[in-house]
């Protein structure tokens, strides 16, 4: 069998835990900045927005702004008025130990929290099987929506799409009449979140809040889609009586990482934890924070603070006392965009988790709003259209790259694609990512037997990687745009850049006709690829199924995901494979297997299977199939072979990753298949069979991420960002709430029960 990581077990955190005593011990650790909403009034808007921009987005730190709780309604953002407004709602809980969801009255819940609170104690709280019950995901109220939205500067908010008057700190340091205005009135300056760009029906709701009680938790994990994360806790139980209840005080212990410090954190959490970051499964127990490679940022979160999440810092929250209330929500920015088509959504499309964000379709209708509110303003000097104007260059490259991606090849262009006009409701049947434009469904798989089942659709990255239906091939193109328009837009965008200066050669070249920006790729582009394979691989007819045919193989050395076969030679026959034409063996794991399963070298007559070059080499199937000659590990003299090994000219490629695999078969549709890589393997035999160097692979991630910070820290002393200490005050580390413990009565409502185990021994009384 492969081998397998040790994984780290969950262990809760004591509720007497004393954070700042453990930052003030821990040398990694450290309070993450933070600054009162009260100094905010003290400069001008532009300024805060600036901190902002440098502290979350450009270093990836989070920053804390406290004292909201001062500007909140009481009387709205309270416990007691969330049970008279919503008590007979049924919202669905979070049974974060059984892991399924049961169907609560809100009333219920926020009468059986005390309850729920004191099952944990100082003796019993390591119990794993200590029922944890969390309200988490319900839609924000109305009303709290309304009133945050005033409160808060507009470019922190969810949906903003321009800058507005608002009642908040710095609100009297903004100065919306100097902003230019388009011929509607519309103010013409860059949106806060993006997402306000999409039609209303497309866009995705992420405003939502948190109510949970001592115990419950958020596992660690990265906000979806690289967005920028905001957290602000608007009610805690501050200890004084409730509904003739005692209560503990409520807060939360967030632990967080910066953005430059992800490949860190990835590789520390699969290598040594023995988890992946991307399956937000797994709360890290204290002390493997303690020992992390890296700077642990650290806040209590108590009522009226906000938290800005970087983009990719991981990050996981422990909830403490009877009662926390927190909304929170994201929002996506050019900068957050660049990250998830770099980086967030080919980890999405790894693990098959929903994008809900329709990254490709907001970099396509924000060039659209962008582009008119532009031809307006084509003349006017002032910041907030040179921002857009910056904006709008960094989407068109995102766009022009998206484009690339989709274009079939030049000498083959595709004449049967059918056209479904885009809805932004199509979604990968493997991923679960959504798709933009083009993509493959297969016509065969829908009414295979008789059923009414949903198409088969697949999106190209994913086809690429070898999963499809069982169909594997003869699968139909669509598309949900027409080329041509968005061709079109693609050269109309384009000159509406040129026209700034035409007489700028620089520019014309940094923004080249779609034709010209395609001869300069180098490499297929991912519809090509998946044309190729269309051509390649055979097609299964799914109403006559072909029985799977087992292949033998002399036992010589070990495969590619370290199953060792037996030394002892014995006699077999010839495998039937072998004698077909188009069935070849691997290089290193011996296997025979046919020809389109195996990538050929341009220059020599080697074979190397895909799951091989994905665990030995880190290379996936794109990789190898996008190049026009590919050079396989022998011909760079990097193969790690057995044989290749013997050669002393050879340098092994040793992993730089710990790669631990991934059973997508209870998320993806019941009629997928991989068919180059089975992605449920790990490499850890690989990285046995160098020393498993887990230190020397973290090492050269910290090298990676200083010479990102070096390269950061260039970038913004270019871009004029001197910020080595902030004009917002410091305040003195937040208070740490008292722990006493008290025997607290709850009254047995009849509702449905929490946990009967819990209504005994005294704690309720008929």
């Amino acid at each position: 069998m492969p081998a397998h990581r040790t994984r780290l077990a969950f262990e809760p955190l004591s509720p007497l835990i004393d954070i700042h005593r453990v930052v003030e011990s821990t040398p990694n650790f450290e309070f993450a900045m933070d600054i009162t909403c009260d100094s905010i009034d003290q400069f001008p808007l532009e300024d805060f927005e600036k901190l902002v921009l440098f502290q979350v987005v450009l270093s990836g730190r989070p920053l804390v702004i406290r004292g909201f709780d001062k500007r909140l309604d009481r009387g709205l953002f309270s416990e007691k008025w969330l049970r008279k407004e919503y008590a007979s709602k049924t919202e669905e809980v979070r049974d974060l130990v059984k892991k399924k969801t049961e169907k609560f009255t809100m009333g219920h819940y926020l009468k059986n929290m005390p309850l729920l609170t004191r099952q944990v104690t100082v003796h019993n709280y390591t119990n794993k099987e200590i029922q944890r019950l969390y309200l988490k995901d319900i839609d924000c109220p109305p009303a709290w929506r309304t009133y945050l939205e005033n409160l808060f500067p507009p470019s922190l908010f969810y949906l903003n799409e321009a800058p507005k008057a608002f009642e908040g700190p710095a609100s009297q340091n903004s100065n919306l009449s100097e902003i230019p205005r388009s011929a509607k009135g519309e103010l013409i300056a860059p949106a806060g979140d993006l997402m306000s760009s999409l039609p209303p029906k497309m866009r995705a709701e992420n405003l939502m809040c948190y109510i949970g009680h001592e115990g419950t938790y958020t596992p660690a994990h990265q906000e979806m889609c690289a967005s920028l994360g905001h957290n602000i806790m608007v009610d805690a139980s501050d200890g004084s009586p409730e509904n003739g209840q005692p209560t503990e005080p409520g807060s939360s212990i967030w632990l967080m990482t910066e953005t430059n410090d992800r490949r860190i954190v990835s590789e520390y959490w699969m290598s040594v934890l023995g988890h992946d970051i991307d399956l937000e499964d797994f709360f890290a127990p204290l002390h493997a924070w303690e020992i992390a490679p890296f700077k642990t940022w650290v806040v209590e979160q108590k009522p009226g603070d906000l938290i800005l999440v970087p983009p990719l810092a991981a990050h996981q929250v422990w909830n403490r006392g009877t009662r926390t209330m927190k909304v929170a929500w994201n929002r996506t920015t050019v900068d957050t965009l660049e990250l998830a088509l770099r980086e967030a959504l080919p980890h999405a499309r790894m693990v098959c988790r929903d994008e809900q964000y329709k990254n490709k379709a907001i970099v396509y209708y924000t060039l659209d709003k962008y582009s008119n509110m532009l031809q307006q303003a084509k003349k006017v000097d002032h910041p907030a259209v040179v921002q857009l104007w910056e904006d709008f260059k960094r989407l068109f490259n995102m766009y022009k790259n998206i484009l690339l991606s989709e274009s079939f090849s030049l000498k083959n262009p595709e004449k049967n694609v059918e056209y479904h006009e885009f809805q932004s409701n199509v979604t990968c049947s493997f991923c679960r990512c959504n798709i933009f434009n083009r993509f493959l469904t297969c016509p065969g798989c829908a009414n295979a037997f008789g059923g009414d089942e949903d198409p088969y659709d697949v999106c190209m990255d994913c086809y690429v990687m070898g999963r499809s239906c069982a169909c594997v091939s003869n699968l139909k193109w669509m598309e949900q745009f027409q080329w041509k328009q968005l061709t079109e837009r693609y050269e109309a965008w384009r000159r509406l850049i040129i026209s700034t200066d035409q007489n700028n050669k620089d520019l014309k070249a940094q923004f080249p006709t779609f034709i010209v920006a395609r001869g300069k790729v180098g490499k297929k582009s991912v519809a090509e690829i998946c044309q190729e394979q269309l051509a390649r691989r055979p097609w299964n007819d799914p109403k006559k199924p072909k029985p799977l045919e087992e292949i033998t193989v002399e036992n010589v050395g070990s495969d590619s995901d370290g199953n060792t076969r037996s030394k002892k030679r014995r006699k077999k026959r010839q495998p039937l494979m072998a004698k077909s034409a188009n069935v070849y063996r691997c290089h290193v794991c011996l296997h025979f297997e046919v020809d389109w399963k195996l990538a050929p070298c341009s220059n020599c007559d080697q074979r190397y299977c895909y799951g091989s070059l994905f665990r030995a080499f880190e290379i996936s199937p794109q990789e190898a199939m996008e190049k026009y000659h590919w050079l396989c590990p022998k011909c760079r003299k990097e193969c790690s072979c057995g044989a290749c090994q013997r050669d002393p000219s050879m340098k092994p490629y040793e992993p730089n990753c710990t790669i631990l695999g991934h059973d997508t078969s209870k998320v993806a549709d019941p009629r997928s298949i991989e068919t180059l890589v089975d992605f449920r393997k790990s490499n850890l035999w690989w990285l046995k069979k160098f020393g498993d160097d887990v230190h020397g692979r973290i090492q050269k991630r910290q090298k990676e991420a200083e010479e990102a910070e070096m390269e950061r820290q260039k970038t913004l002393e270019n871009q004029g960002f001197s910020f080595e200490s902030s004009p917002f005050d410091q305040p003195a580390q937040n208070g740490n709430g008292s722990d006493e413990n008290t025997l607290h009565i709850d009254e047995n409502d009849g509702g449905i029960p929490v946990d009967p185990s819990l209504m005994v021994q005294g704690f309720v009384t008929a």
